[in-house]
């Protein structure tokens, strides 16, 4: 087993990846949770680039005057939950670099909603008077004024989770969850909380020939993406001094002129670090988005991080490791609305012509939250370890309404297919166990 230089392990976001020999193969499917009425309708579609057609992955959507919201996923698509009860009202369309696109409630159908968004041009002239002159002074002040800027209040925030490791680009193992997160002010160390609300998982052995990966840490390697609530991850105040930052290309969202600060550690470190961009308002100075990469050009110092366990007979290496975190705005201040963590190996195996690749990706949307007026805390068995692994278990993925009332994030084609699959196999087993039975 590999050990942690612990000089590293608190600079990554993302717990270790396990990968261990292949001992059995878990088929116990059971749904543990009651249907919850429904009450509520369904709207769902595509959100595009009104000139290229192109999907916008990670728009948000947001029912203006409430904090219901959801995201799209890598294919542009959407599926949003609305109380029944609610018959007037907006919905909010944002995407960065794009105009926000307000669409009446009542002008959406049920399915194949295709909703337009135009990109939102910048002046030259605009950006070259009011850029700042530091780079890097801008980032500090944006962390800095994370106190005045960001949710002051404890909340308890409803999120969707779901982690996907797929062997090249076929799935072997989804899992799927709600959590509810006790979420602290931003201007406090205090660390988050998370207690798993309703989950579903299934793994196909039977695709991971001799080894199965398992990634540790579930929903929190998405939630410590959260970096204004996290700075120590990346950006701690020993690391700071080891980037370098720059100023690219100014974007807007609606009218407000995003800041887009480029960083990247210095030549002479030889550790690995980040590269990527930051989205500030320029304004506020309020980290709007954040997306990055680890550099793993040293494969041996990032594999000794990544790797709990492997076979003896095989090098494990880290090919990409990718972030992504959003933020949302309610009256006036920030907080936590989206992140993404995408993680790809390749295994080497002594004694075969070819290699594995996999790729595992943990993501978690915010859909819904509340003031924490009553500050009430997690008892200790009710907090998810930090440690977890989501997809040890199966079950849950034979009621295709599993999820109720709940906002998600809507699955992919190949994942639906990966579900829709796994649901005709239960269906078959369940017939096969009857027929026994009689």
């Amino acid at each position: 087993m590999f050990q942690y230089n612990l000089k590293f392990q608190r600079k990554f976001l993302s717990a270790a990846v396990i990968v261990m020999l292949f001992i059995g193969v878990q088929n116990t499917y059971a749904n543990f949770y009651l249907q919850e009425e429904l009450n509520y309708n369904m709207y769902s579609g595509e959100i595009l680039d009104s000139d290229s057609k192109k999907p916008l992955v990670f728009a948000t959507l947001t029912l203006e005057g409430t904090n219901i919201s959801t995201v799209t996923n890598t294919e542009g698509t959407f599926s949003l939950k609305i109380p029944k009860n609610t018959v007037q009202g907006n919905i909010a369309i944002s995407f960065l670099g794009y105009k926000t696109k307000i669409v009446p409630l009542n002008e959406l159908r049920p399915e194949k909603n295709e909703i337009m968004m135009d990109m939102s041009t910048i002046e030259l002239t605009e950006v070259n008077v009011i850029v700042p002159k530091s780079a890097e002074g801008l980032v500090r002040e944006t962390f800095a004024n994370k106190g005045e800027n960001y949710f002051k209040d404890p909340t308890i925030v409803t999120a969707f989770y779901r982690e996907t490791i797929k062997k090249r680009r076929k799935n072997v193992s989804l899992s799927e969850a709600v959590v509810t997160i006790y979420k602290a002010p931003y201007d406090i160390s205090k660390r988050d909380a998370i207690q798993l609300y309703k989950a579903r998982k299934s793994t196909d052995y039977s695709k991971l020939d001799t080894v199965a990966l398992k990634l540790e840490g579930g929903p929190f390697n998405a939630l410590y993406v959260d970096i204004i609530k996290y700075p120590d991850y990346i950006f701690s105040d020993e690391d700071f001094s080891k980037y370098s930052f720059s100023f690219d290309q100014s974007t807007r969202v609606n009218d407000r002129l995003i800041y887009v600060v480029n960083f990247e550690q210095h030549n002479y470190i030889d550790e690995p670090l980040y590269k990527g961009k930051l989205y500030i308002d320029s304004e506020n100075k309020i980290l709007r988005s954040a997306v990055y990469t680890l550099n793993i050009t040293d494969v041996e110092k990032a594999s000794r991080l990544f790797v709990r366990k492997k076979p003896a007979n095989a090098n494990v290496w880290p090919t990409d490791v990718a972030y992504r975190v959003d933020y949302r705005e309610k009256d006036g201040r920030w907080y936590y609305g989206y992140s993404n963590v995408l993680l790809e190996f390749k295994i080497n195996w002594d004694d075969r012509l070819f290699n594995s690749v996999y790729s595992m990706t943990a993501e978690m949307a915010v859909t819904d939250w509340e003031i924490n007026t009553e500050k009430s805390t997690l008892k200790a068995r009710e907090k998810m370890k930090s440690r977890i692994i989501m997809s040890d278990e199966a079950s849950g993925f034979s009621d295709p309404e599993f999820w109720g009332e709940y906002n998600i994030i809507e699955p992919e084609k190949s994942i639906e297919s990966a579900i829709k699959k796994i649901q005709r196999q239960l269906r078959k087993s369940n017939s096969k166990n009857d027929s026994t039975a009689l």
